[in-house]
């Protein structure tokens, strides 16, 4: 069965991408913690983290911090956490959260509210700090 994020890898819904490879997506979490929240996605369909074949999860986590390091570089912070929790979809998942203290990663948190030209900016921002070499 096809998860959200497998419909956004197809089209089928949209999304606000900030980079993409052969194997990966990152895209603009809808109701982010904080702005530049971002989640790294591979293509494939795979439910839990830790069942991905070891070759592809070392892709995902490289192709993660090149976004970070982006991230970080548009969206000023002490950090960037890295968070995979993994119930909320049934598709492996990396969140990006840009932070300054231990709070801004949790969850119960209330969301930000961005309009979706809000979003498009904020993608365009990280995009913009992507370095070509994926």
């Amino acid at each position: 069965m096809s998860s959200i994020f497998s419909k956004i890898v197809t089209g089928d819904i949209p999304a606000h991408k900030v980079a993409e490879t052969d194997d990966f997506l990152a895209f603009l979490d809808i109701s982010p913690l904080t702005m530049g929240h971002t989640l790294v996605i591979p293509k494939q369909e795979i439910d839990y983290l830790f069942d991905i074949e070891d070759d592809l999860y070392q892709g995902l986590m490289l192709f993660a911090k090149k976004i970070a390091l982006a991230i970080k570089k548009a969206f000023p912070c002490d950090r960037v956490g890295v968070a995979v929790i993994g119930l909320e979809v049934p598709h492996a998942h990396v969140h990006l959260i840009p932070i300054n203290q231990m709070n801004d990663m949790n969850f119960a948190n209330p969301k930000l509210k961005l309009s979706q030209e809000q979003l498009a900016e904020v993608a365009n921002k990280i995009r913009k700090e992507i370095s070509s070499d994926f």
